[in-house]
């Protein structure tokens, strides 16, 4: 195995690992070792996969926020208290390394419900919706980082 594509396995698995721990990007990183093999290969069938793989991370990035938004929205959960969950996640992500956003988020969440509503069993539900929406981003992310990662494998058996 060349070095190149041991790097870009590398990057894969580190991308597959950033979904899960989130202090790492996890779909770019996951393109960028797709992208390294295509570069090093430089085939026409290398450049079919990083299409292909370009198409799910673009696909997979757009679907973690559209579908854990819909599903907030869905249950009540506004706008403000939204922009309220993402504020105390960004501040989270800094003060707590790897935990923090998420935490960050859903303690905003909480925090902007109970203003909002004026009562902790009120403001509860919100809260526990809002984690049901970080788990579906979560999960919607590992799918397309492990379609992305299966269509490299499948590339890498069959392009070389």
């Amino acid at each position: 195995m060349e070095p190149v594509t041991l790097l870009a396995g590398v990057l894969v698995l580190l991308g597959l690992l950033g979904i899960v721990v989130p202090l790492l990007p996890g779909l770019p990183l996951v393109w960028a070792g797709a992208l390294l093999w295509a570069v090093s290969v430089h085939t026409a069938g290398a450049w079919l996969v990083l299409g292909l793989v370009s198409a799910v991370a673009v696909l997979g990035m757009v679907l973690k926020y559209v579908l854990p938004g819909r599903h907030l929205r869905s249950s009540s959960v506004g706008t403000p208290t939204m922009l309220a969950g993402v504020a105390v996640g960004v501040v989270g992500f800094f003060v707590v390394p790897v935990v923090g956003g998420v935490l960050g988020f859903v303690l905003g969440i909480f925090l902007a419900e109970l203003l909002r509503l004026r009562s902790t069993a009120a403001a509860w539900p919100s809260t526990v919706t809002a984690l049901k929406a970080v788990g579906l981003g979560m999960l919607v992310e590992l799918a397309a980082g492990f379609a992305m990662a299966g269509t490299w494998v499948v590339g890498l058996l069959t392009v070389g």
